[in-house]
């Protein structure tokens, strides 16, 4: 197996690994647009990253951190609708990133395998930045496991049995934050968050247990993976966008299945 493909395999399959159980959470807490919202603040990323002469990983990195910290701010100190903020964050930062890179004249940059991705161009680098930050997400979503249930399932109870509910509320956001960054290089920013929730929701209709579902949802984003990297191998397809493919068409197979009563 050539370099760059094996690659591409290992950091698509270790990036399906951790979105399977963050992605559940993604989808019992309806927050898809957050995650949408994060991946064009990437862009942003890239262009400060640019114009820093720095690592745009490392700068997406902290820009998605920062901007679920001012979203869980804006959230408490305004009277605004969370959905009306995120459309705010989201097109202003992905509009701000574009007139960034509209500045650099002397950086060419192509911009597609930002937007839809490059994973056939994941180099060592790449790799071990997107390994050491799913570990660390896999890592911490697995101590915060039963106090994410517990305010997913009802928050107010868990408030009042003690629980740090916005802290807690926080760290969710801040663990999506850091897949979606260092996520970008392998499906890119417009096709991140469809990684997170498709097999998710896939794995939903046939899993009893919540633990069922992360682990449904992990399966089927390593199948995905598998599938697309071998659609775009053999058809020379774009290997983000076939990823995401197969994991819509592994999504439309589970309703032929019949659906697994609690």
């Amino acid at each position: 197996m050539p370099d760059f493909l094996l690659n591409a395999l290992l950091a698509g399959l270790v990036l399906a690994l951790v979105a399977g159980p963050l992605g559940s959470f993604v989808v019992w807490r309806r927050m898809a647009y957050f995650g949408d919202t994060l991946s064009h603040a990437a862009l942003l990323g890239v262009a400060l990253g640019l114009l820093l002469d720095v690592s745009p990983t490392l700068t997406v990195t902290v820009g998605c951190v920062l901007l679920a910290v001012l979203l869980v701010t804006l959230q408490q100190r305004q009277p605004l609708a969370s959905d009306t903020l995120l459309g705010i964050l989201a097109h202003s930062t992905l509009s701000l990133g574009l007139v960034a890179l509209s500045f650099m004249h002397d950086v060419r940059i192509d911009l597609m395998s930002y937007l839809f991705g490059d994973l056939l161009a994941v180099n060592t680098t790449d790799l071990a930045w997107i390994v050491g930050g799913s570990a660390l997400v896999l890592a911490l979503l697995a101590w915060l496991w039963r106090p994410l249930l517990a305010i997913t399932v009802h928050e107010e109870l868990a408030r009042v049995e003690g629980l740090p509910v916005a802290a807690i509320r926080l760290a969710l956001m801040l663990l999506i934050a850091v897949v979606i960054a260092v996520a970008m290089k392998i499906v890119g920013v417009l096709l991140i968050t469809s990684l997170l929730i498709i097999p998710a929701a896939a794995a939903q209709r046939h899993a009893r247990t919540p633990e069922q579902m992360a682990v449904g949802a992990s399966l089927l984003g390593l199948l995905a993976v598998c599938c697309g990297l071998t659609l775009s191998w053999y058809q020379d397809t774009p290997a983000g966008p076939s990823i995401v493919v197969s994991a819509a068409a592994l999504f439309l197979a589970s309703f032929a299945l019949p659906r697994r009563s609690a």
